[in-house]
């Protein structure tokens, strides 16, 4: 595997965004706990992310359901949705593939754009939704240099990925019991380890 890539920095200012955080152990939030986050955006005003493995009790036919959309395209009814963060959770937010720009589009990388309107949800109930997607209710939002007090009080990981395939695997393919893992592997760390060194701290 190539070299994980170097964190980015603007003057004194750290920057996150693209970076994967994983929670400590000592995370307490149940919103939060042993959550791995993408990092979406990071700059002087904030951060704003998506927490990757938290499931909900709903799919997008529920989402369908609710936005009395008909369906052409069973198989996408079944599509898991997650819990993104506390943040607006009455509110879809979508990763994905790049396609067809959406009307609040915003393109995160070059293989990784995000979408929140639901006109992405109409293309899925047409069959016409990019190849991969990620739909969550929610984001995880903090305030100018909240995240960077965060991380240096220890309550977060970064991991930087060292390329688009592995972050597609992380947000698209992995199974969601399998992502901290995962991501601690990357790392070179054991939770379980850290669990109880972080225990006798």
């Amino acid at each position: 595997m190539s070299a994980p890539l170097p964190l980015e920095a603007t003057g004194e200012r750290m920057n996150l965004t693209g970076q994967i955080l994983i929670a400590m152990p000592a995370m307490q939030d149940p919103y939060f706990s042993k959550s791995v986050i993408l990092v979406c955006n990071h700059d002087d005003d904030g951060a704003m992310g998506m927490i990757l493995n938290h499931p909900l009790e709903l799919n997008v036919g529920d989402l369908f359901e609710q936005l009395q959309m008909d369906c052409e395209a069973p198989h996408q009814q079944t599509r898991q949705v997650y819990f993104g963060g506390p943040v607006q959770v009455e509110r879809g937010f979508v990763l994905h593939t790049p396609s067809t720009e959406f009307n609040t589009t915003m393109e995160l990388s070059d293989g990784l754009a995000m979408t929140s309107s639901k006109d992405i949800l109409e293309a899925a109930a047409r069959d016409e939704a990019p190849q991969e997607m990620f739909i969550a209710l929610g984001y995880a939002g903090w305030t100018a240099g909240q995240l960077e007090d965060e991380i240096q009080a220890n309550t977060w990981l970064t991991l930087p990925l060292a390329d688009m395939q592995h972050l597609h695997t992380l947000i698209f393919k992995l199974p969601n019991d399998d992502k901290l893992r995962w991501a601690m592997q990357q790392l070179g760390v054991d939770y379980a380890t850290l669990s109880e060194v972080a225990g006798h701290a």
